[in-house]
């Protein structure tokens, strides 16, 4: 049996930030139902992880991946934050992941992996993999280099 997401932040030696703040006119999740809608998230600090600049020519791919990842986990605070454990998601149901890219950048896919892989290491190869997109965009506030939204169903 797989363990509880609780338990794999631990085994996985993952620290999570403090649940980051709006920082404009919206609510970071909202809970409906059995749906936990969260709002597009950039990635936490972290030692070594670039958090501004576009993907393709401030950052490299792997670069634009940690960023990713570093989203990912803003988001499981705010998850966290919302609904007191990891353990009460059922699933990941969809992603939005943008990338801030240059315009000829087109491994937007590869980037939001970053995010996706660090999903399924900690609710499992089912549970943590859902639907997806992955799409370049112009700009993102303050020049961050990935954003990500994202709905999970709770029970």
């Amino acid at each position: 049996m797989a363990s509880k997401p609780e338990a794999r932040i631990q085994e996985l030696h993952l620290t999570l930030p403090p649940a980051p703040k709006p920082v404009a006119k919206y609510k970071t999740a909202v809970l409906v139902g059995n749906m936990l809608y969260v709002s597009g998230h950039g990635p936490a600090a972290i030692d070594g992880v670039k958090t501004a600049g576009k993907v393709g020519s401030d950052l490299t791919v792997e670069q634009g991946k940690a960023a990713a990842r570093a989203v990912g986990l803003n988001v499981l605070s705010t998850v966290k934050a919302t609904l007191g454990s990891l353990d009460k998601v059922k699933r990941l149901v969809k992603t939005l992941g943008m990338v801030n890219g240059t315009p000829d950048f087109k491994e937007q896919p590869q980037v939001i992996n970053g995010f996706s892989e660090l999903m399924a290491d900690v609710f499992g190869e089912d549970a943590g993999v859902g639907t997806r997109s992955a799409v370049g965009m112009g700009s993102l506030p303050s020049n961050i280099p990935v954003e990500v939204e994202c709905q999970f169903e709770v029970g």
